[in-house]
């Protein structure tokens, strides 16, 4: 069984407390996991280090707090309607959900442990939020479709580890589907080039 094909059920069967005696042995660098005790094992031994409950409090109500403001913000932008959407409708609907499930990660989070520690791939968090501020830039100047098209590309290439084949392939179909659904179908007023 290969990794990437052991479903939550088989995950939920597996997250039982072990006392360490029990522990599968790890497969060799190289193998994949054949059962769910060897992939848990290998999640574990990979997982890095927990950052605790508090630092966990703090994440979550720093993520409330820009979800509230983004709230704020978008309000003052004009929210319109559904069949008309204003300026802040979409900016107040994706900071709405942020807040909601910064709420719930508060509430219900510790469940699922203490979060993770800041790591050498916590970086790519920050060039995430750069090319983000880069495409809002461009966003007004040069249309949607060119800013929107790059900062997929460099999302799927660069943060999500993509082929150049699949990242050129699954951006260029992101892009006609937003283009699509805000330009054709809703007829937002989204800057763009066509």
């Amino acid at each position: 069984m290969s990794m990437t094909s052991i479903s939550q059920t088989d995950r939920t069967d597996v997250d039982k407390p072990d006392d360490g005696e029990n522990r599968p042995e790890l497969p060799a660098t190289g193998e994949e996991a054949e059962t769910p005790e060897e992939l848990l094992a290998l999640w574990e031994e990979e997982a890095p280090e927990p950052a605790g409950g508090i630092a966990n409090l703090v994440a979550c109500a720093l993520t409330l707090a820009f979800g509230i403001a983004g709230m704020i913000l978008s309000w003052n932008l004009s929210l319109g309607s559904l069949t008309d959407p204003a300026p802040g409708f979409f900016p107040f609907v994706i900071a709405l959900i942020t807040a909601v499930l910064s709420v719930a990660q508060i509430v219900l989070g510790r469940r699922g442990g203490d979060g993770e520690k800041f790591n050498r791939y916590s970086v790519t968090v920050v060039w995430g939020i750069i090319s983000l501020l880069v495409f809002v830039i461009a966003l007004p100047q040069i249309g949607f479709e060119i800013p929107a098209l790059l900062l997929s590309f460099v999302w799927m290439k660069w943060l999500g580890g993509e082929s150049w084949r699949s990242a050129a392939l699954y951006s260029a179909l992101t892009v006609a589907a937003f283009y699509l659904i805000f330009v054709v179908a809703l007829r937002t007023q989204l800057p763009h080039l066509f």
